[in-house]
């Protein structure tokens, strides 16, 4: 599944630990997520959805 959350956090001027903080995970959590190495719990997914006030589609995309 491919994501843009590097570019939503570039957008907002967030790091990866702060954004991590506010998700209440690690920033290693981040990092493997941005580098498309681990797919988010749908929980998660919401998580960073709603923190950035955008639709879940607008982070996700998944190709088949």
């Amino acid at each position: 599944m491919e994501n843009k959350l590097k570019v939503f956090r570039a957008m907002q001027d967030i790091t990866q630990e702060d954004l991590a903080r506010e998700l209440g995970v690690t920033r290693q959590t981040i990092i493997a997520i941005e580098k498309n190495k681990y797919d988010p719990s749908l929980s998660l997914a919401f998580k960073i959805s709603r923190f950035f006030k955008v639709q879940i589609e607008d982070v996700f995309v998944y190709e088949e």
